[in-house]
């Protein structure tokens, strides 16, 4: 492991995908996107990404110049066609297309179809929140997890983000429907480390904290069991319905890739304009600091709420530099063209 400063770890990635097809500025968007996901300590979705992205630039399953178009209004809601443009840029235009109505209505729905891989979710409901508003977005992807009582893929793993507004620090719920993403698998394994506890089956059908027998099997576990699966299938069919998009099963056959295809819904609510900016610091204050009164249980010492760990990452990483693994950016360094900084 080794420590890289935001802003090389920034300009490095820039340069990657600029050689990769990208336009300056949206290289420099999406570069940031992934950066800031790797100073929150989510480096499967930020710099553990970065090559795999500039691999669909390359074949053409991602268009580094397609932008998303208005296809229906009904209310509130509005729908785009997303034209396999950049996840990350499209997922961008929505947040704050979702905002903006949002901002005159109290509330905006916003919903993508025929998008691609969104990175790491909670970068929009961060956004959001940053700008005062509530979020609750969501993605379906291709099948990745078996449904509750199968052996075979069923399920997409279906990121779901949370976000409310508060000035000491927002409250921000991401995450997958497996208890750990494959991503985290993936990180796990690159430190030799096992799973606090079980994340999957191997091919035998036994529950394991060895992360790579179950990226093997592809038997990841659901969280909550059943609980978790049916969640799935319900984030798949409305992601479908309110963008008019494709589910699962029929994103399955287009085979370019992660999420290439996808249906994405971003809800964005003005926290202002319903119980007021003082009502909801306060609510979001008073449930942050129940949480954290909580008595630690024997292996604890302190109990936190969704996003906090993050805020703490984060301002370790720009203080100290990014910690990134030595050969994921030894890939990422070749793919901007540098042998060594």
């Amino acid at each position: 492991m080794a420590r890289v400063s935001f802003e090389t770890v920034h300009e490095v990635i820039t340069e990657a995908f600029i050689r990769a097809g990208m336009r300056e500025e949206d290289a420099r968007t999406c570069a940031r996107v992934h950066t800031e996901s790797s100073c929150d300590g989510v480096y499967s979705h930020g710099l553990n990404r970065v090559a795999r992205f500039v691999d669909y630039l390359r074949r053409g399953w991602v268009d580094a110049h397609a932008r998303p178009t208005i296809v229906k209004e009904v209310g509130v809601i509005e729908i785009y066609e997303g034209h396999r443009g950049p996840g990350i840029l499209n997922a961008l235009f929505a947040t704050r297309r979702a905002m903006a109505i949002a901002a005159e209505q109290g509330m905006g729905i916003v919903t993508l179809r025929d998008t691609t891989h969104w990175m790491r979710g909670g970068a929009y409901g961060w956004l959001a929140a940053d700008k005062g508003y509530a979020a609750i977005l969501w993605t379906n992807t291709e099948s990745c997890m078996p449904a509750w009582g199968g052996k075979n893929t069923r399920l997409g793993n279906n990121p779901f983000v949370m976000a409310v507004p508060r000035d000491k620090g927002h409250i921000v719920l991401d995450m997958a429907m497996s208890q750990y993403s494959y991503g985290k698998l993936q990180v796990t394994r690159l430190k030799g480390a096992q799973l606090p506890y079980p994340g999957g089956f191997d091919q035998d059908g036994r529950l394991t904290v060895e992360p790579g027998p179950i990226e093997q099997s592809m038997r990841i576990l659901p969280i909550g069991y059943w609980k978790g699966s049916g969640f799935a299938i319900l984030l798949d069919a409305l992601a479908a319905i309110l963008s008019e998009g494709l589910p699962t099963n029929r994103i399955d056959p287009i085979g370019q890739g992660s999420c290439t295809g996808c249906s994405q819904v971003f809800i964005v609510f003005d926290p202002r304009q319903l119980g007021g900016a003082k009502f909801s610091e306060q609510v979001a204050d008073s449930v942050a600091a129940y949480v954290n009164s909580s008595t630690p249980d024997e292996k604890s010492w302190e109990v936190l709420y969704p996003g906090q760990s993050t805020l703490r990452i984060r301002a370790e990483h720009r203080a100290n530099g990014i910690v990134v693994d030595n050969g994921v950016w030894a890939e990422v360094m070749a793919l901007a063209g540098r042998r060594r900084l």
